[in-house]
């Protein structure tokens, strides 16, 4: 075993960044599931965090050797309002780890126990979010979506309070970096420049080392999330995801999905929808997602700019300069990946409304977004196959609107060099087959909340680790839930 292999760089900053502690134990924990496949990657073997480990390890009842358990603190703009101190309330920083290729990554665990940011809650987690957060950031992983890694997941043994007793959990999880945008609020809020540039250059490192020669690296900064951001929300948006709670200390430096509380993937399209069950003005819907991304970046930008220029009034104006690209940034990699949904390696200006009015058929006949993207990664150049997308439409009498959409689609096509089975192997490959969809993560965590069977939890895991590949006798993970099986709403597991 490594001799000591973390590095607790983090703890460097000083201890206005963070409260040391250790996790909280619990009577008899359980491991539910070990990434061996990310454990590989990432190099575990020797480690403590290795596949032989004892569960004790993930349960939080023994700390590493050479971890350095932290809670971080941070603020946050919470829906549009402003938290001076949130901070891991439920959660601890092990430390940083590098693997084999050089990749410097942090090890974090949810649902330890109380720290100083518990704010009077019981620091702890209850399995559904844990099931949760494990399948879809997993899910997002092989999706391609740059996401917070999920390496093992534990029950506790214990019950936790919620809106009843619910078993308990603990996530351990992997990331580039849990430093967010709050993080850097939190030390703006306290007047603390010294802390800010602390942070800033920390960031970029650990995380941005190309930056250090920039001549304003913090402006470079702010670009780099900026550009980072706008590609991951787009990314988001192209797959129908739906975060569920884009506070600003939800939102990753490292441009990663983080805290997967009460996220979903919608299934049938509607521009406007939400799952949330704490959002009940729609801030955080489906739609409003890219413009909430600017909102976020711009209170990052407020963070930074002491660190700009000397000069407040110059640091704004460079500051807007950047975030002017925002828009043009997130808008060309939404457009690059919906075009290469619909089989077109190349963009030409009406693709915008090609798209959008896709969309506008889709919502007027409640048809199911990833089915719809991927049946028409199965259609030909001409109308023989067509009708394998009927069945997605509510009102038939609308299916015209749709054919002669189909109609300007292939026409379109017919500017592209691409053959017809290269372009439907493109299609293939960024339309899944299978997400983690609402009613099925349902299912798991009932199972193994009211049953102690995670059975389910198991079976839907392994599925969606080939989301793009159709898997015999699988079609039921395909399919949209049955009236009766709909979720209308997610929960965060405080």
């Amino acid at each position: 075993m490594k001799t000591n292999p973390f590095k607790n760089s983090y703890v460097d900053l000083g201890r206005d960044f963070y409260q040391s502690i250790k996790p909280t134990p619990v009577h008899n924990p359980q491991l539910i599931i070990y990434n061996r496949e990310l454990a590989d990657e990432l190099g575990l073997d020797e480690t403590p965090l290795n596949a032989s480990a004892d569960v004790s390890v993930f349960a939080g009842n023994e700390v590493p050797e050479g971890a350095g358990p932290i809670a971080m603190a941070y603020s946050g703009h919470q829906f549009g309002h402003f938290n001076p101190q949130l901070g891991d309330g439920r959660a601890i920083l092990l430390g940083q780890m590098e693997s084999p290729g050089g990749r410097s990554f942090d090890i974090h665990m949810k649902g330890t126990g109380q720290t100083a940011f518990s704010r009077n809650g019981d620091g702890r987690a209850a399995l559904g979010p844990v099931l949760r957060e494990y399948l879809v950031s997993e899910a997002m992983a092989r999706l391609g979506v740059p996401t917070t890694r999920a390496l093992a997941a534990v029950t506790t043994g214990e019950e936790v309070i919620r809106e009843r007793l619910l078993p308990g959990g603990i996530i351990t999880r992997i990331a580039a970096s849990f430093v967010r945008i709050g993080t850097f609020e939190y030390f703006l809020a306290r007047g603390d420049k010294a802390g800010l540039t602390r942070l800033a250059d920390y960031m970029i490192e650990q995380y941005y080392a190309d930056l250090k020669q920039a001549e304003n690296r913090y402006l470079a900064l702010l670009d780099a999330i900026i550009e980072g951001q706008a590609a991951l929300i787009a990314q988001w948006m192209q797959l129908g995801f739906i975060h569920g709670v884009m506070n600003t200390d939800n939102m990753s430096i490292a441009c990663e999905t983080i805290d997967y509380g009460p996220c979903a993937f919608m299934d049938h399209y509607a521009h406007d929808r939400v799952y949330s069950s704490i959002d009940h003005d729609g801030r955080y819907a489906y739609n409003n997602q890219p413009n909430i991304g600017l909102w976020n970046l711009s209170r990052f930008a407020e963070c930074l700019l002491p660190l700009i220029d000397e000069d407040q009034n110059t640091a704004v104006e460079m500051a807007k300069d950047q975030l002017e690209r925002y828009i043009n940034a997130y808008q060309e990699h939404w457009l690059t990946g919906m075009c290469a949904k619909l089989g077109l390696a190349t963009v030409l200006d009406e693709d915008k409304a090609l798209v959008e009015n896709l969309f506008t058929i889709m919502a007027s006949n409640n048809a199911d977004f990833t089915l719809t993207f991927y049946r028409l990664s199965m259609l030909d150049l001409d109308a023989s196959n067509d009708d394998v997308m009927l069945d997605l439409f509510d009102d038939v009498d609308d299916v015209g609107s749709f054919t002669q959409w189909l109609d300007q689609w292939r026409q379109r096509l017919s500017l592209e060099a691409s053959e017809n089975d290269e372009r439907k192997a493109m299609m293939r490959a960024v339309n899944p087959v299978y997400i983690p969809r609402n009613h099925l993560i349902e299912a798991a965590i009932r199972a193994a909340e009211d049953h102690a069977d995670f059975s389910v939890f198991h079976a839907l895991h392994e599925v969606l680790q080939h989301p793009y590949d159709f898997q015999p006798g699988k079609e039921a993970y395909m399919q949209p839930p049955l009236p009766h099986e709909v979720v209308q709403q997610t929960f965060c597991g405080t």
